[in-house]
């Protein structure tokens, strides 16, 4: 079980960080579309790329959050920051400093026999 904790975790850091970057590229993409230029390539690229990272991020945020028994705040709170831009690397960072992505399971007490 630690193996598969320790790889949806990975995926969560690597989602967090690609959609992050995606939304660099769509703001860029923005910035070229409605500024002197007028090319609209940026968006047409990064906007399906952003939305498919986005979608990826939300599945991978269930799925941590299922792995490493989340609160739903917390959940929540991982979910909304898919919205605003970079927003998923200061929760991804703000998880890691609490411990939230931590891939060791804790020790468990043997149960008393008798």
């Amino acid at each position: 079980m630690a193996v598969v904790r320790e790889k949806v975790t990975r995926l969560f850091v690597v989602a967090a960080i690609a959609e992050a970057i995606s939304w660099a590229g769509l703001l860029a993409g923005m910035a070229v579309k409605y500024g002197p230029p007028g090319n609209e390539l940026g968006v047409q690229i990064f906007g399906p790329l952003h939305g498919a990272l986005f979608v990826i991020y939300g599945v991978m945020v269930l799925a941590v959050a299922r792995l490493h028994r989340w609160s739903l705040l917390a959940t929540f709170v991982a979910l909304a920051c898919a919205v605003p831009p970079f927003a998923t690397i200061a929760f991804e960072r703000w998880a890691r400093r609490r411990g939230m992505l931590d891939v060791t399971e804790p020790t468990r007490e043997p149960a008393p026999v008798g």
